[in-house]
């Protein structure tokens, strides 16, 4: 089936502060966001025509785009609107909602603070992330060989676009490879994340997950421990070591767009989608449509 390309769609996108047609919905090939990575961004779903938790995704795009040195030109409570405009004007039921924040094309240098901070809006009708039968068998995963920077390095704490050439790098390996997706460690050599989604470990019968002191701590992955914790299940946040993997039962990854996926393999060991991951699936199946 061929592709459609995402510059040649039927609709609208919020841009600027108002909508207009999908296909003209344009920037400069000089923008900064495009040369230096100036670039902040959000991945929202939506569910029975609802986004889910789409205030905490607008404050994240807004903290992100300090952590990364500018400020968003338009409120939070603007930004919750023109969501809704999208919404509405798309008439998305269940889909997927990507707001963009970006330097503009005024200054083409690494010094861009004149630049103007652009903003837009889109949303499309988007199925599962992952295909096929990976809700039940599971995902398989090898390890990537780049690993996540250290705090200091880079301002990892924000969903900014340039911290993510590096997730494209390990993704295409891993499909070029027949795997689905790769393990990232962290700059220490413990366990990060995947290239799009945080990682869960069922050890003897609790949950634990790799603490977010140097990757995103995801909106899903703190849903996904909500959920846990509110169906009797203990969760430890902590660092852990490839070699730890040995002693896990069941594993599964958290994502906006992954949803929450059960992983079949990491490298050469299996993992069975066990009674846990089926109950937390569950759960957050319910959840995003309340």
């Amino acid at each position: 089936m061929a592709l459609i390309p995402f510059d040649d769609r039927d609709g609208v996108i919020w841009f600027d502060g108002k909508l207009v047609p999908w296909r003209e919905a344009k920037l400069h090939v000089l923008t900064h966001g495009l040369h230096y990575g100036s670039c902040v961004f959000e991945g929202e779903r939506a569910y029975g025509g609802k986004i889910f938790k789409s205030r905490q995704h607008s404050e994240r795009l807004h903290q992100s785009a300090k952590l990364i040195g500018f400020e968003i030109p338009y409120s939070i409570d603007q930004i919750e609107a023109a969501k809704q405009e999208v919404l509405k004007a798309q008439n998305v039921v269940d889909g997927y909602f990507r707001p963009v924040a970006w330097r503009g094309s005024e200054v083409m240098a690494i010094g861009a603070q004149a630049a103007k901070i652009h903003v837009a809006i889109a949303a499309w009708d988007w199925p599962a992330y992952f295909k096929g039968n990976a809700k039940e068998k599971g995902l398989r995963l090898q390890y990537a060989k780049w690993s996540r920077p250290a705090p200091n390095t880079a301002p990892t704490a924000s969903k900014a676009a340039g911290l993510y050439m590096i997730c494209t790098m390990s993704k295409h390996t891993a499909e070029s490879e027949s795997y689905d997706d790769a393990l990232m460690l962290d700059y220490r050599g413990f366990i990060a994340e995947a290239t799009g989604a945080n990682l869960f470990f069922v050890i003897d019968g609790k949950l634990h997950t790799p603490k977010p002191d140097c990757f995103l701590d995801g909106i899903t992955r703190r849903t996904a421990m909500e959920l846990a914790r509110a169906n009797g299940i203990e969760v430890i946040e902590r660092h852990i070591k490839p070699e730890e993997l040995k002693d896990v039962s069941e594993t599964f990854l958290t994502g906006t767009a992954a949803e929450l996926t059960p992983i079949g393999q990491i490298g050469e060991q299996q993992f069975s989608v066990g009674p846990m991951t089926k109950k937390l699936m569950a759960a957050y199946s319910e959840a995003v449509r309340k």
